[in-house]
């Protein structure tokens, strides 16, 4: 009997011949650290979002075949949870504030000028995956109105001028020069 669950645990394990080598490797070694039981879905999913940067559809069909839970059940869970992402996210998060002291002082023109910048939408990653812009509700800045955060840098008072020179020197500075 243990040699059958041991031999099933490893039938799961194994990724399919499809896709790339390098995601068949890297989600074998996040099912290495589990024993595939269902009740074991959302710490799968978060670390294979965490190796991977997101949840491709190859990699949520390898984990409900890993957690024997149906792939409907598995997009459910990504989709439900506002964590989870099923495309690539930039390597910088650009966050607008669009509460209403920001709204109210043009966060819409900051908005504007981040978009023509970036030539993304909201949600949307850039080309080259640098960045992934989002406009959430409160950032918790107020008296800094308007105000977005790039990973963990906040920036307040912005106007589309502002931004524009800080975009432009947050990119100098990720890429090692001075800003």
């Amino acid at each position: 009997m243990s040699i059958k669950i041991n031999e099933d645990l490893a039938s799961r394990t194994r990724i399919s011949s499809k896709g790339s080598d390098r995601v068949k490797e890297q989600l074998d070694s996040v099912f290495e650290s589990y024993r595939g039981d269902k009740n074991e879905l959302i710490p799968v999913l978060q670390d294979v979002q965490e190796e991977l940067g997101y949840l491709p559809d190859e990699a949520m069909q390898e984990v409900s075949r890993f957690v024997r839970v149906p792939e409907a059940k598995v997009f459910g869970v990504a989709t439900f949870y506002a964590r989870f992402h099923l495309k690539p996210r930039g390597e910088h998060i650009i966050r607008l504030c669009c509460g209403t002291a920001c709204h109210v002082r043009g966060a819409s023109r900051v908005a504007d000028k981040v978009k023509d910048l970036l030539k993304v939408g909201v949600g949307e990653t850039t080309e080259d995956l640098k960045y992934t812009y989002e406009e959430v509700a409160c950032i918790g800045a107020c008296g800094l109105a308007p105000v977005m955060t790039i990973d963990s840098k906040t920036f307040g008072k912005l106007d589309p001028d502002k931004t524009k020179k800080i975009i432009q020197n947050f990119g100098e500075e990720a890429e090692g020069g001075q800003a």
